[in-house]
């Protein structure tokens, strides 16, 4: 059956192509995602890698699977991404009447954007290779995708290819133009890098997702936050709690200094509805600015990371990621 679709997009048949790279779509763009950190730049990335597919059919061998050879070509075109564009800039601070404390310090990684779970579940119909180092979960969170920003492009892919997505030494070595012992190298030099980015073994998990655990804390920080209740708020944050905003650069890391920056926002008269959704395998909330008129305005989207019955993280995204997760621009005032 395959061998035939194959003939048929050889000869033009772009039905033919579309039944056979359909099955592989939402898992290469969600490897996109983890190679660039950015939703908009992955659905690029996936469209460039669906062009190059279609326009290099006649050198696909068949020496490796298709699914192989698609993510070959979608790693490469990647890591060109990675190399020649220069990422989108940092934006300054956007929320009128509000002065936030002294950021604890700039980030590095100011082009990442959200990825709705509602995309994720065709994503995992493929398990993961026999290499594969990481949970499925783990691999789509914010924390994960934010450390492999940080990577190298050759380290971050071999990573992902190794150790996410499970695929052997000598398969990474041909998708990527190298030598095993080059592959081995770079994946262990990641290995360190990744290691000292991100370190969550002293951490309880995260409740399961829809599970009791996870409703009572997210019911109480829609309470504390759409309240203004600061007191509540940081009830449930960690010590070590961190909030992030990109675009912007600002960070802050601390249970203290996090308080002042709510307390900044609360302070201002600032007051949202939340409107719930989920994102990287994690609870999310559209926030609406309340205005006089009734109506409330999408004003930024805040992905909760959560460690036991407390938050530990807490990253804000702008409302241009909206229309990825069907959230619309406005709603009436609760």
């Amino acid at each position: 059956m395959a061998a035939d679709l194959i003939s048929k997009a050889r000869a033009g048949d772009g039905d033919a192509f579309r039944e056979l790279t359909e099955p592989h779509l939402r898992e290469l763009q969600v490897h996109c995602y983890r190679m660039l950190g950015s939703f908009q730049d992955a659905e690029d990335a996936l469209q460039e890698t669906l062009l190059a597919a279609w326009q290099g059919l006649d050198g696909f061998q068949e020496r490796a699977s298709l699914r192989t050879w698609l993510y070959r070509i979608a790693t490469n075109r990647c890591l060109n991404a990675r190399r020649s564009a220069s990422r989108r800039p940092a934006k300054e601070w956007d929320m009128p009447n509000v002065e936030p404390p002294e950021p604890t310090r700039l980030s590095e990684v100011v082009w990442l954007q959200p990825y709705p779970d509602a995309l994720l579940e065709s994503a995992f119909d493929a398990p993961p290779g026999p290499e594969a180092r990481y949970e499925q979960t783990e691999t789509i969170s914010l924390a994960f995708v934010t450390a492999l920003q940080v990577l190298p492009p050759r380290q971050l892919a071999v990573l992902v290819l190794r150790d996410v997505l499970g695929f052997h030494a000598n398969e990474v070595a041909e998708m990527l133009d190298s030598s095993v012992e080059s592959v081995k190298s770079a994946l262990k030099r990641a290995r360190a890098r990744l290691q000292h980015r991100h370190t969550t073994d002293d951490r309880e998990p995260a409740p399961a997702a829809g599970s009791p655990a996870e409703e009572a804390i997210v019911a109480k920080f829609v309470s504390a936050y759409e309240s203004a209740d600061l007191d509540a708020l940081v009830a449930l944050l960690t010590d070590d709690v961190f909030t992030s905003m990109p675009p912007m650069p600002f960070e802050y890391g601390g249970r203290d200094i996090v308080a002042r920056f709510y307390a900044s926002i609360f302070g201002s008269g600032r007051r949202s509805d939340l409107v719930p959704t989920r994102a990287n395998g994690q609870p999310a909330f559209a926030a609406y600015l309340r205005t006089p008129t009734g109506i409330s305005h999408g004003t930024g989207l805040i992905v909760l990371t959560l460690t036991g019955d407390r938050i530990c993280a807490m990253t804000r995204f702008e409302n241009s990621v909206f229309p990825w997760f069907g959230l619309p621009r406005s709603i009436p005032s609760r």
